[in-house]
């Protein structure tokens, strides 16, 4: 008979989806169902979807306020905006109540600051049931901290109370054990379709791409897949275009809320002509936009791990990144790492002058640039492909709880 583990996430499928949903699915997908029946209790947001509906390996709660159809500037109003915090004690309600008629072999809460309370809550009640935490936050932990203060003993109570935690990164790890866990831990990194980043196109598909954005030869184009946030220091490459020759271009593609600064930036320092605001991708269309630029690069001032730094790996396209959080698990820099095998080049958190001269360091040194793209893309396959994650959270996470 198939074990039952409840998922605490806070957005899950068809809409507002987050990393932490795609690993959800992606790791449930790839889960014999006859050996783990996933639940979940998640935000319903849209009144159109269901309250209950099984999607792939998962039979999906929803509950929190709702309206038809909302859009993502609904979430920030009134009653939405209130839902996520009304999710932190109403979801340990409902797990309580669909516990008495399931019965589960352990919760499962999908990082802390969105899911960490409402199982820390439950697990009062229910201490027998197995908790395990995942953390893989990307925002610094000293500002989830503060974010969470209005919750903070139960918000603790998440880590100490875990009996397992697994973090996508050394770097998380090392936040858990800050915030008082002493319990088995294991780093699991999120994954990505490996074989997906690194398809080919034919030619013409490229070419057309190339024209729609204005790609002439010899231009560089460097290229992130980026929320357009703080963190993710979208405006440090800005202000490295001006000590770069003018055929470089930064082409940026996702949205955000520092999307009318980042612009300005641009015509301030008259580089608005070099920067492409091309907005949301469909995840299909993503690797065309990687394999037709020739850098991709974002110098994150925090990172739990960063998926699309390991996209580029896959697709071959050489990485400019800081080391920040889980970045260091593998960016590994000639100079900084010698004692690594090369996978991209490291620059230091808002450093627009070192970003610049890693650019020029690629831009003038091809021979180089293949063989450390080469050993990118065989870390990328060796450790970061959906199959290589599942198998270890199967092995190590699930196996060992229940």
């Amino acid at each position: 008979m198939a074990k039952r583990v409840l998922i605490f996430c806070l957005a899950y499928y068809p809409r507002f989806i987050g990393g932490d949903g795609v690993a959800v699915k992606e790791i449930t997908d790839r889960i014999d169902p006859d050996d783990i029946e996933f639940h979940m209790i998640t935000l319903r947001f849209d009144s159109n979807l269901p309250r209950v509906e099984k999607i792939g390996n998962v039979l999906v709660h929803r509950i929190g306020y709702t309206r038809p159809n909302p859009s993502m500037s609904d979430l920030k109003k009134s009653p939405l905006h209130y839902t996520k915090a009304v999710f932190q004690i109403s979801a340990a309600l409902k797990a309580l109540q669909l516990h008495r008629k399931y019965k589960y072999g352990a919760i499962w809460a999908m990082m802390a600051h969105s899911a960490g309370t409402p199982a820390a809550l439950f697990k009062m009640f229910q201490p027998k049931v197995p908790f395990i935490l995942t953390l893989q936050e990307g925002d610094p932990p000293e500002y989830i901290e503060r974010v969470m203060k209005p919750f903070w003993p139960l918000f603790a109570r998440a880590f100490t109370s875990a009996d397992m935690v697994q973090v996508i990164s050394t770097f998380l790890g090392k936040w858990a054990r800050r915030r008082g866990y002493r319990g088995p831990l294991e780093v699991v990194p999120n994954a990505v379709n490996t074989k997906h980043f690194s398809q080919t196109y034919p030619q013409a598909q490229l070419d057309e791409l190339k024209k729609k954005l204005g790609k002439k030869e010899g231009d560089i184009f460097l290229i992130t897949t980026s929320r357009l946030v703080h963190k993710n220091a979208l405006d440090d490459v800005i202000r490295a275009l001006p000590m770069l020759p003018p055929q470089v271009y930064f082409i940026i593609l996702g949205i955000g809320p520092d999307e009318v600064m980042l612009k300005k930036l641009a015509r301030d320092l008259g580089v608005a002509s070099r920067v492409q605001f091309i907005g949301l991708v469909d995840h299909k269309e993503m690797p065309k936009f990687l394999h037709i630029s020739d850098i991709f690069i974002r110098p994150s001032r925090s990172e739990g791990m960063g998926n699309s730094f390991v996209e580029a790996m896959a697709a071959g396209v050489p990485v400019v990144a800081t080391q920040e959080g889980g970045i260091a698990d593998f960016l590994f820099d000639a100079t900084r790492d010698p004692e690594k095998v090369t996978t991209g080049w490291a620059v230091t958190h808002d450093s627009p002058e070192q970003i610049a001269a890693q650019v020029q360091e690629i831009m003038s040194n091809p021979s180089i640039v293949s063989k450390v793209v080469e050993q990118a893309q065989a870390l990328a396959f060796e450790k970061y492909d959906w199959e290589t994650v599942v198998h270890d959270m199967r092995e190590k996470v699930f196996k060992v709880v229940l």
